[in-house]
């Protein structure tokens, strides 16, 4: 096991400890969600402001990249992870290529829609709280890992190899927060529009710099540079005997 993927793991056990925390609070201790209703986010400080502040330095971590425990899927939008392939880069497979990456994740963007916008129907018939919502955002942070580290439905839509080639592999923290978007108040409203500003940042990236986001173009995401090592119920079949 690659040492990023290991990290990974770890990150996600510390995931599913959060989730699990947080059903428990939200049976024993309610009032640990105060900072959800509107600004009491600056009553004071609580577990709530540390999860915030995790959830701050992540998505800053995707538009500054001062970590080194973060997967070349995510940091392939900067220029020093662009590896220019030996040979002269065709420009018509790029567009094409970029084209079609780009109407699978449209597609991609029209479920997920769908699926928030059902929570926030859900949420404005008074079905599901502020909490609950917010419950749900942290059971989407579990399903994220789960999606790169096991298995990812979106793959199915997107037919893209591996995370390293994900197209819409920053997309995270977006899909993780859209759901309090219905929320009014300054935590819920700080993320999501902390999370879309990242989204916008990758999505101007692959407008601008298209050829960072291509293994054809990119050999810094070709399987056989692959360090990560995230994937491998997907590559394995493409790595070498030696390397198994």
């Amino acid at each position: 096991m690659s040492r990023i993927r290991r990290i990974y793991f770890a990150r996600l056990i510390g995931r599913v400890f959060i989730l699990v925390l947080c059903l428990v609070l939200y049976v024993v201790r309610p009032e640990t969600f105060a900072p959800l209703e509107g600004m009491r986010f600056f009553d004071g400080l609580s577990l709530m402001h540390l999860l915030w502040l995790i959830w701050m330095i992540d998505m800053l971590a995707q538009l500054i990249p001062f970590k080194s425990d973060i997967s070349i899927g995510s940091l392939k939008m900067f220029a020093q992870h662009f590896r220019p392939i030996r040979e002269r880069i065709n420009p018509h497979s790029l567009r094409v290529h970029i084209h079609s990456a780009t109407k699978s994740a449209f597609w991609v963007l029209l479920v997920w829609t769908a699926v928030v916008a059902a929570l926030g129907a859900l949420h404005a018939a008074g079905v599901l709280s502020d909490v609950q919502l917010f419950l749900f955002t942290v059971f989407f942070y579990v399903c994220d890992l789960i999606c790169v580290l096991i298995w990812c439905p979106f793959r199915l839509m997107m037919k893209n190899r591996c995370c390293t080639t994900c197209r819409i592999f920053n997309w995270d923290h977006l899909m993780m927060f859209a759901p309090m978007l219905f929320v009014r108040s300054f935590y819920a409203l700080s993320l999501f529009f902390m999370s879309l500003l990242a989204f916008l940042a990758w999505e101007a990236c692959i407008l601008l710099h298209p050829e960072r986001f291509c293994e054809q173009s990119n050999a810094a995401l070709a399987c056989a540079n692959c360090t990560d090592k995230l994937c491998t119920q997907y590559c394995q079949k493409l790595r070498k005997p030696s390397e198994k």
